[in-house]
C-alpha cells in the first residue's frame, strides 16, 4: 500500500460511519456503499481519505432534483468530508423511480 493511503482499516471503519449517518438521516430503503479506495491508491490526494461509491433510495429524495438530492447527502456525511472522505460518488433516488 502506498505510504500515506488510508489503511484498510481507516476505510472499513469509515464505511461503517457513512452507513450510520446516512440510515439515522434518510431511513434509506436502500443503501449500497462501495469503498473504491484501492483503485486509487497513489494518485495525488489518495492519502487525505477514501474513495466511496454510495446508492441511496430514500423517500426524502422525493420532489427534489439531482443537485438536491447530492447537497442533503454531502451535509448527512460532512464531518467526514476532506478527513475520512477524499472522494464521494452518488447515486440518489427516490422509491418511485425503480431505478
Amino acid at each position: 500500500m502506498t505510504k500515506g493511503a488510508a489503511q484498510p482499516s481507516d476505510t472499513s471503519a469509515t464505511v461503517e460511519r457513512i452507513r450510520a449517518l446516512v440510515q439515522d438521516a434518510l431511513g434509506p430503503s436502500v443503501l449500497d456503499i462501495k469503498d473504491e479506495s484501492a483503485a486509487h491508491a497513489g494518485h495525488a490526494g489518495a492519502g487525505s481519505g477514501g474513495h466511496f461509491r454510495l446508492h441511496v433510495v430514500s423517500e426524502r429524495f422525493a420532489g427534489l432534483s439531482r443537485l438536491e438530492r447530492h447537497r442533503l447527502v454531502h451535509s448527512v456525511v460532512a464531518e467526514l468530508l476532506g478527513s475520512s472522505i477524499h472522494a464521494l460518488a452518488l447515486k440518489t433516488d427516490a422509491p418511485s423511480e425503480g431505478r
